[in-house]
C-alpha cells in the first residue's frame, strides 16, 4: 500500500489527482497540504500550511511519491516576481523537504515548451523549476509537459485558454499529437500511474506520451 503527497490539490489537475487517488485501492494514505481545508476523507491527511513557511519537521514529508500540480498564472499571481515565488520557490522548497525525508519520487506537472531559454517568462520559470528539481537527484523524477489543458469545470474563466482551445479544435487534424489539447483527468491518471510504479531516472512526457495511458 502506498502513501503519496499531492501538492496543488485545489487546482484543476490537483483535484483530479486527489479524486483518483482517493478511489485507488493501492493507495492507503494521501497527504494534501493546502491553504484552506479540503473535504474530509478517511484516507486523506490535510495539513493547513503557509507555502512560504512549510513545516520542516513534519513526518508526512516521507512518502512513496510526491505528485505536484502546484502552480498559478502570472495574471493570478499579480506580477512576474510573485509568479516565480509560487511556481518555482514554493515547489522547490517542498521538493527539498521531501527529498531530505527520503522520498524517492517526484512528479511535476510542467508545461509544453518549458525551457530556461524560452521567450516567455512563464515557460522560462517552468524550465528553471525543472532544472532545480533535477539537481535534487530524486531516484525518480518526472516532468509532465502537457499542451493546453481542457478543464471544463475550472472555477475561474481563462480567456487565453478558451481561445487556445477553440483554435486547437479548429485545426485538430493537422496539429501534432504532442501539441494536442489534453484533459486534466488524463494528465492526472498518468501522473498517478507513474507515481505508483516509478522508473529510475529522469523522464519527460508530452501530451502524446500522456495520452497513451
Amino acid at each position: 500500500m502506498k502513501t503519496i503527497i499531492i501538492l496543488g490539490a485545489t487546482g484543476a489537475v490537483g483535484k483530479a489527482l486527489l479524486n483518483f487517488a482517493l478511489l485507488h485501492p493501492e493507495i492507503e494514505h494521501i497527504v494534501a497540504p493546502t491553504r484552506k481545508p479540503l473535504l474530509p476523507h478517511q484516507k486523506l491527511e490535510n495539513p493547513i500550511v503557509d507555502f512560504s513557511d512549510l513545516p520542516q519537521d513534519a513526518l508526512w514529508w516521507k512518502c512513496d511519491a510526491v505528485l505536484c500540480a502546484f502552480g498559478t498564472t502570472i495574471a493570478d499571481a499579480g506580477s512576474q516576481k510573485a509568479f516565480f515565488t509560487i511556481d518555482h520557490d514554493y515547489v522547490l522548497n517542498a521538493a527539498k523537504l521531501a527529498h531530505e525525508a527520503g522520498t524517492p519520487c517526484f512528479i511535476y506537472n510542467s508545461s509544453i515548451g518549458a525551457s530556461v531559454n524560452a521567450r516567455s517568462f512563464y515557460l522560462q520559470t517552468k524550465g528553471k523549476i525543472e532544472q532545480s528539481l533535477n539537481a535534487l537527484h530524486f531516484i525518480s523524477t518526472y516532468h509532465f509537459r502537457p499542451s493546453l489543458l481542457i478543464a471544463p469545470n475550472r472555477p475561474k474563466f481563462r480567456f487565453g485558454e478558451s481561445l487556445g482551445a477553440f483554435f486547437l479544435k479548429l485545426f485538430n487534424l493537422v496539429i501534432p499529437r504532442s501539441h494536442k489539447a489534453i484533459k486534466v483527468e488524463d494528465v492526472a491518471q498518468a501522473m498517478l500511474q507513474e507515481g505508483l510504479n516509478p522508473k529510475v531516472g529522469l523522464h519527460i512526457l508530452d501530451s502524446e506520451n500522456i495520452q497513451r495511458y
